[in-house]
């Protein structure tokens, strides 16, 4: 087992510690700017966008990859692995990131917690890109697609047992989900190994099951009732939808379906030859596709800013 070191890579960026919704939190920040606050997914940590954060501040945005409640190094508290609760994370996150809002990009969990934040924090959230991942009134319809994550899914409810497998011989099963969730030629050598350490960490597996043991349990009790109701509210911001064409976890026209609940700008972007990890399987074109949409969305509030002063 290894310490929070491994969390810890070092590169351009910053790393520090924010405290946010009564807990603290790991991130990594680079460049200025209107603030790009990006979530990862499962079984990850912030530096799978490392790619992106070189990008996003390159082209003058602050770009803050943060470790999710219970990966890398942020706390692992024994609860809070709702989505309603990790909404309030994010959200809080932001407030103490010093932004009234951010545009927020989640892959994978990090996705959902994302959508969620559209609902429960609207105000936090200026845009919403959402890389592999559906709208959770979607999601449940991957339960029928009979691919690898829901095998993943359905194993993770068992108790004990699935975190053991996660951490038997030095967590090489992480890199077994990799390679199965990706398209050929991905993961290389150094993203495994990262991805392993990053999972050694003491607590982090179990934490991580967390989200799939909510996510699946809650759908037959009242919380996720409550849930569900509320994310029938049309989400009214911009949406940008990235999902890797070859995606066996989420197949994309599920993904895609996405656009009925969306009452503002939509766009959906296919990452061609790319499988659940878009962002880093083909990091130079998902880097493109977010820059692209934010200018566009800086170059729309100009053009209204300029309107309403006329």
């Amino acid at each position: 087992m290894l310490d929070e070191s491994a969390a810890y890579v070092d590169g351009p960026w910053t790393h520090r510690t924010v405290s946010a919704a009564g807990a603290r939190f790991h991130v990594a920040e680079l460049g200025e700017g209107p603030l790009v606050l990006l979530l990862h997914g499962f079984p990850q940590f912030w530096w799978a966008w490392r790619a992106q954060m070189t990008g996003l501040a390159e082209a003058g945005y602050r770009a803050v990859a943060v470790d999710l409640r219970g990966y890398g190094a942020s706390d692992k508290t024994p609860r809070g692995y709702d989505l309603v609760g990790l909404a309030q994370d994010m959200a809080s996150l932001v407030r103490a990131l010093g932004a009234a809002d951010a545009v927020v990009v989640g892959h994978g969990v990090g996705g959902l917690v994302g959508w969620t934040m559209t609902a429960y924090h609207p105000g936090g959230v200026r845009a919403l890109a959402a890389v592999s991942a559906p709208h959770p009134r979607r999601a449940a319809r991957v339960l029928f697609s009979g691919g690898p994550g829901v095998r993943h899914m359905l194993r993770a409810q068992l108790p004990i047992l699935p975190e053991h497998r996660l951490l038997a011989d030095g967590c090489v099963r992480v890199g077994e989900l990799l390679d199965e969730w990706s398209a050929p030629g991905w993961p290389d050598r150094e993203a495994r190994e990262r991805y392993r350490l990053a999972f050694s960490i003491p607590k982090v597996s179990h934490c991580s099951l967390e989200y799939h043991r909510w996510i699946f349990r809650s759908r037959w009790r009242a919380d996720g009732f409550r849930y569900g109701n509320r994310m029938r509210r049309p989400v009214r911001i911009p949406v940008l939808q990235l999902h890797g064409s070859l995606d066996p976890v989420c197949p994309p026209e599920t993904a895609r379906s996405s656009r009925k609940l969306v009452s503002g700008p939509f766009r959906w972007a296919a990452v061609q030859g790319a499988g659940h990890f878009p962002h880093e399987e083909r990091p130079h074109e998902v880097e493109a596709a977010l820059v692209g949409w934010l200018r566009e969305l800086d170059s729309e509030h100009l053009t209204a800013n300029d309107g309403e002063r006329r």
